[in-house]
């Protein structure tokens, strides 16, 4: 598949009219307008709905934008690793869950960084469907995460168990829930066990998808809610956050997913994986 094709397509989708993508890409409207019919005619589907407003995608052009991702991300990522100079011996991609990155991907990609000159590294983050894509597709070769979907050839290593506790910026004698308070989405786990322990909660008048966004409000703005203790403990520590009294714990898993084959010919992987789950499990944080 033609790869102008595929930039113009996803230019267009940013740009929200033909015109506006000409202009990004240094072309004349009727090159992006024939490039897209000829990615249609490929595909044999509309992708894009035309009108003097702007465009808009189809079903078809909705579901075929991920993979027009996909597949120009493949592109950049072979790109850079057929330049790389032969004093690299390895590349490894590593994807990382948002809310694992401080604490866990950012602690091996350091690691990797200061101890294996040799490799080099890309990392990409994302949410779990995110993780999973990109591992069957290998644009990634391992990934941080708390759900893992373990295809054929591929392992799902635990890391370490991850508390989620109740934190406020109040005193920590408050009872629960304390207002105002706010939801974190921690995975479908949390969810029914948060149900379960709290069925008549009200509902929150704060949700976050991300547990790092929640914690930068809590910060910034004080609150209450349920966040992982590997990204809270050194606020607890010196008395930002208060761990809120005889609240319920939770618990997560940490995993590091990848793909079996291309680790065993790292020399150097099994461990730096190892020490990096050893000062997990200790307590160890950045």
């Amino acid at each position: 598949m033609n790869l102008s094709f595929l930039r113009t397509f996803l230019e267009v989708i940013e740009a929200g009219n033909l015109n506006r993508a000409a202009d990004r890409l240094h072309v004349t409207q009727s090159t992006v307008t024939t490039r897209i019919n000829a990615l249609e005619d490929q595909l044999g589907q509309k992708l894009l709905l035309r009108n003097k407003s702007g465009t808009t995608l189809t079903s078809a052009g909705f579901k075929f934008q991920r993979y027009a991702e996909l597949m120009m991300q493949l592109w950049r990522q072979a790109n850079h690793e057929i330049m790389l100079p032969e004093t690299f011996e390895t590349v490894c991609n590593i994807g990382c869950h948002f809310d694992l990155w401080r604490d866990v991907g950012q602690r091996w990609f350091d690691t990797i960084q200061a101890d294996h000159s040799e490799v080099a590294l890309s990392v990409w983050g994302g949410e779990q469907p995110d993780l999973d894509r990109w591992l069957i597709s290998g644009l990634v070769d391992v990934a941080f995460c708390y759900s893992p979907d373990v295809k054929d050839n591929a392992f799902a290593r635990p890391l370490f168990e991850d508390p989620l506790v109740l934190v406020s910026t109040r005193s920590p004698n408050d009872p629960y829930p304390q207002s105002p308070h706010f939801y974190v989405d921690l995975g479908e786990g949390f969810r029914r066990q948060h149900a379960a322990v709290f069925p008549h909660a009200a509902a929150p008048a704060l949700i976050f998808g991300t547990a790092t966004w929640a914690l930068d409000h809590l910060l910034t703005k004080g609150g209450t809610g349920y966040l992982p203790l590997s990204m809270v403990a050194k606020f607890m520590e010196s008395g930002v956050l208060f761990k809120v009294a005889d609240a319920p714990e939770f618990s997560r898993a940490v995993y590091l997913v990848g793909d079996a084959a291309t680790t065993r010919t790292w020399s150097w992987f099994d461990s730096s994986v190892e020490e990096l789950a050893k000062a997990l499990r200790n307590g160890v944080r950045i």
